[in-house]
């Protein structure tokens, strides 16, 4: 009874397909944070190079921009349930083909198909869709707040991923292991939890779905786009740049970083990140309310530009205790502007263009995304370029936070007016 009452308000009114989705979201975050710690380690193992390392992680992502592209903007007329078990399906064949191949075509092909997280966050259709889902079964009023919970739930499975693929690379080696096996045994893993995946999304009911009353058969179309079509093309050019300059330093690259530069294990590492995804998640509860007093648009932009300028600062720290602590200090603020985003996005759009508006969005983020790290695997294979993803990632951000406060600080969301 006590637990029940120390329970938020807004929790304790998620009907059980808000329960599910939150759930769904712990297990495919937890899946990519444990595969984003080891994923370039193992390709490097399979004897790849930095330049191809880069390659199987930018056609990877773009496999997903296609992927996510095709699930979302259909999802809202043939049904959000069907479309989230194909990604799930797509992301335990990758894990599969990934874990069962060495040969660089068949990585790629695997990874361009499939549904593969080289950052430890959100690709693929699942996060539009969901949430489309939960913005459809929660009032207007709780829909920050909820998001804020939800991104919690993410980054605490992010960061819990990250622990247990560090750790269990690590006992699997003194087990006399090989490191590229124990890395293998973590892409298994990633495969078996798509098929959980998949079996928790047939749980879910009619009510996440589009209502059949309303209006979905708009006269114009744009990716499952019409009324919206202006504000989220807009939107979808700003995260782009924002992901662009993010994936210069996603979480695989980062973590190789850390070992390049201060010799820090996997198991290490492993700790690094679940530290740095916990502070991330709980910085996401902070958003509510910050967004409660100023607004959405001044929470995006106010949380994020602080984050990037230590993202700057990380690599001109002299040892690794100060790296790590501008690490996590740039972390426990850096997502502050995630629930807002999300929030923001599903606000400004009609209900019936949900999952298509976050579908667009979200492919522009990894389009973004999917871009730069070709450009950092060849910075990485040159010891002296090591750090300079940081500060190309800081200040494309930076450039992010100015162009969207001009653009979007006058469009507020239904609740703000």
């Amino acid at each position: 009874m006590s637990t029940t009452n120390a329970m938020p308000m807004v929790l304790r009114a998620l009907t059980s397909d808000g329960w599910l989705l939150f759930v769904t979201r712990f297990v495919r975050l937890f899946a990519y944070g444990s595969l984003s710690v080891i994923l370039v380690f193992y390709l490097v193992g399979l004897g790849l190079t930095g330049p191809q390392t880069g390659l199987v992680l930018t056609l990877t992502l773009v496999g997903d921009v296609v992927v996510s592209l095709y699930l979302t903007t259909r999802a809202d007329r043939i049904g959000r349930r069907r479309m989230l078990i194909v990604g799930s399906l797509l992301m335990a064949g990758a894990g599969l083909a990934f874990a069962c191949t060495s040969n660089l075509f068949f990585l790629i092909l695997a990874g361009t198909i499939g549904v593969i997280s080289p950052s430890g966050h959100e690709v693929g259709p699942f996060l539009p869709i969901e949430q489309a889902a939960l913005s459809h079964i929660v009032a207007a009023a709780s829909r920050t707040e909820v998001f804020a919970w939800y991104t919690l739930v993410g980054s605490v499975a992010t960061a819990t991923g990250a622990l247990f693929g560090g750790f269990v690379t690590q006992v699997l080696q003194q087990s006399f292991m090989p490191s590229v096996g124990s890395y293998r045994a973590v892409v298994l893993v990633y495969a078996a939890l798509g098929v959980v995946l998949a079996f928790l999304f047939t749980r879910l009911s009619v009510f996440v779905e589009v209502n059949s009353g309303d209006d979905i058969r708009e006269k114009t179309r744009f990716f499952g786009i019409a009324r919206s079509r202006g504000i989220v093309l807009k939107l979808s050019s700003l995260f782009s740049l924002d992901s662009f300059g993010g994936g210069f330093v996603v979480q695989s690259f980062a973590a190789y970083w850390f070992y390049l530069r201060f010799g820090v294990e996997p198991k290490t590492l492993g700790a690094i990140f679940f530290c740095a995804n916990l502070f991330a998640g709980v910085s996401a509860l902070l958003a509510f309310r910050l967004a409660s007093r100023i607004g959405l648009v001044r929470t995006m932009v106010f949380t994020h530009l602080p984050s990037n300028v230590l993202l700057i600062l990380v690599p001109l720290m002299p040892t690794l205790p100060l790296a790590v602590l501008v690490f996590l200090l740039r972390f426990s603020i850096s997502q502050m502007d995630v629930p807002a985003r999300q929030s923001y996005t599903m606000a400004v759009v009609p209900a019936e263009e949900r999952s298509a508006a976050g579908g667009f969005t979200g492919v522009a983020r990894t389009t973004g995304a999917a871009l730069s790290p070709l450009f950092a695997g060849f910075l990485f294979a040159r010891p002296s370029l090591i750090s300079t993803p940081f500060f190309i990632a800081g200040t494309l951000k930076i450039a992010y936070d100015l162009l969207l406060y001009r653009s979007f600080r006058r469009l507020r969301p239904p609740e703000e007016r």
